[in-house]
């Protein structure tokens, strides 16, 4: 899958094409990945010939589509349509496209951001739950947030009402960052009471991102795909309070789909806010009762400047040579064995002990990183 997405930034000639695409009925991932990998770049396609396109296998439908939607559309109007409302466009070229997202099978091809995603962003944790949430789940949620801030994890979530809206507004007090995932255009924020609660996270503490055109509503097909961007961008979901069929549980089973960890918040027996999480505990989520439960796990609590330096120091070859092939950027074990020129079976168990030294972090599929810069431990205990 990276291997036909990697490449140079998308030129700016060639981002209208991306978002033409994403515009057209029919072209998802699949289709995306189909005509970059026959074409080469999505200019071509764009002005390719029914015949060719069919020969890609894209189907009559979308062919149809296509034809239509070409035969009107403006798509250097469309494109400063998109920066007069103030929204950057991010493809699978694009450099600042979050690393994790990519990772996961089809991410969207083009993704619409208001705000600034940063580096740090990679270190997130999403956290969410149902609407109807109760006092109980509402306190746990800002102390959870609260901790993960603390610790320098941005936190994701959906911007819905309920737990969503508890976790974006726990992290804007805090001081914090927060990625809001919509399910609908970026001009169209739903619910509507978050409105500037979303204008306020993209201005100063983050970025709310999409991955649907201006001017779409938000339908209710909309937000399952959403749901999987919010898992897709985290390192780990917190389930805080869910019914038997919360949308939550959706995310949930995406993050599990992606590989990344599945964190549930027990509650009541009685409570039907807790029905979901407490279902999900049976099934092999790891409980949570403080947020060291999520940051240990995921190995996000930073440690002490002395003890980190004293990790930081390689301690054979191997650890000197696997510290200087790794960076901040997802390397695969396979890819830094042939780099550091060992044997695999060196490199694995090399990782696994730097790994538990915390000068490195697995960050799923086999990926590894360099471990966070060092800074105080913060817990809310």
């Amino acid at each position: 899958m990276l291997a036909s997405m990697s490449g140079a930034p998308t030129l700016e000639t060639d981002l209208k094409y991306w978002l033409g695409f994403n515009l057209v009925k029919g072209f998802g991932p699949a289709k995306v990945r189909a005509l970059l990998d026959h074409f080469g770049e999505l200019r071509s396609a764009w002005h390719a010939g029914e015949v060719e396109l069919q020969r890609v296998g894209i189907d009559q439908r979308a062919v149809t589509s296509l034809r239509e939607f070409r035969a009107t559309a403006n798509l250097d109007e469309e494109l400063s349509k998109v920066a007069r409302a103030g929204v950057q466009l991010l493809t699978w070229h694009s450099a600042d496209y979050p690393r994790y997202l990519l990772e996961i099978a089809d991410p969207p091809p083009l993704l619409y951001v208001r705000g600034a995603l940063i580096e740090e962003d990679q270190w997130a944790v999403a956290l969410v739950g149902t609407r109807r949430h109760t006092a109980y789940g509402r306190q746990v949620t800002r102390e959870l947030v609260e901790g993960l801030v603390r610790n320098h994890v941005t936190v994701v979530s959906g911007l819905a009402r309920g737990i969503d809206t508890v976790a974006h507004e726990a992290a804007v007090k805090a001081g914090g960052r927060t990625i809001a995932v919509l399910g609908s255009g970026l001009d169209r924020v739903y619910p509507p009471q978050n409105r500037k609660l979303a204008a306020r996270i993209a201005h100063e503490h983050g970025a709310i991102v999409s991955a649907y055109g201006l001017g779409v509503p938000p339908e209710a097909r909309n937000f399952p795909p959403r749901n999987r961007i919010i898992s897709g961008l985290s390192l780990g979901v917190v389930v805080v309070e869910a019914g038997k069929r919360s949308g939550a549980l959706i995310t949930a089973r995406y993050a599990l789909e992606q590989d990344r960890e599945v964190f549930a918040v027990p509650g009541s027996v009685k409570s039907p806010a807790s029905k979901g999480t407490n279902n999900l505990i049976q099934q092999g989520a790891k409980l949570v009762q403080t947020v060291r439960d999520v940051l240990e796990e995921l190995n996000l609590t930073m440690v002490p400047e002395q003890t980190a330096v004293q990790l930081a120091l390689p301690e054979s070859t191997e650890e000197a040579l696997l510290l200087a092939a790794l960076t901040h950027d997802p390397v695969h074990i396979d890819e830094l064995t042939r780099q550091v020129e060992l044997p695999a079976a060196a490199v694995s168990s090399t990782l696994s002990l730097m790994e538990l030294k915390g000068m490195v972090l697995q960050v799923g599929g086999m990926n590894y990183v360099l471990a966070r810069e060092p800074g105080p431990v913060y817990d809310s205990d």
